[in-house]
């Protein structure tokens, strides 16, 4: 099957009934807006992140300290987009805030990080709470470097995937590893060559070690 954009839009898949503030694991990608490469560039297979990919970086691992329920897994910065693993713990209130001294509050840890609304219907500590704090966080932290203020960074969707169990959790990290290697193939990449579902699949088995298994999985969440 051939690269399809509109199948390949990242976008929020929810699950109908799924109650995203409970104790999980989520493989998530988030674009930039118009698939604009701002973060890095890959050479020799390796990622070289410039000023606004390291603040994307240091964005999503203060993540750990802004939300006490998550825990943060694989993750990496691409010229135009993000992929990682958040795992979350159950959370009683889920405020996304840090709470110390016998639940006293303080203030966030973000320095700038005076939190957006949430989006009408988004749950306190869900998935989507912890990806907008990330989005809004990072897109001030950017617009700041840049001196341009008010403009979008990211796509207003993402894609999430809920990882079901270990088999999948470490596919995804491999998949993640590899990734700055597959960037001449990637769908995200604007001047990628673009191969079919049955070419990818055989280059994972071929040049990363995947097996059919493992490839299924892939392309499951591509």
């Amino acid at each position: 099957m051939e690269y399809n954009p509109e199948k390949h839009h990242r976008r929020t898949i929810r699950l109908q009934g799924y109650d995203y503030t409970k104790a999980g694991a989520y493989y998530v990608t988030i674009c930039t807006q118009g698939r604009v490469c701002l973060f890095a560039e890959v050479w020799n297979e390796i990622v070289r992140l410039n000023s606004f990919g390291k603040i994307i970086q240091v964005c999503w691992d203060d993540l750990m300290r802004h939300f006490l329920h998550v825990r943060l897994d694989s993750f990496v910065v691409m010229p135009n987009h993000v992929h990682g693993i958040i795992i979350t713990k159950d959370c009683d209130d889920s405020r996304g805030e840090a709470f110390v001294n016998q639940g006293q509050s303080v203030s966030s840890l973000h320095s700038d990080t005076n939190a957006s609304p949430l989006p009408h219907g988004t749950s306190s500590g869900s998935l989507s709470a912890i990806i907008q704090n990330f989005k809004s966080v990072s897109t001030r932290k950017v617009n700041k470097m840049k001196k341009t203020y008010r403009n979008s960074l990211w796509q207003r969707n993402y894609y999430e995937h809920i990882i079901r169990n270990e088999k999948s959790l470490n596919t995804i990290r491999r998949y993640i590893k590899f990734n700055p290697s597959m960037w001449a193939y990637d769908s995200d990449n604007p001047g990628a060559t673009r191969l079919s579902t049955e070419k990818i699949k055989n280059a994972l088995i071929q040049y990363y070690g995947f097996t059919d298994e493992e490839c299924d999985i892939i392309t499951n969440f591509k």
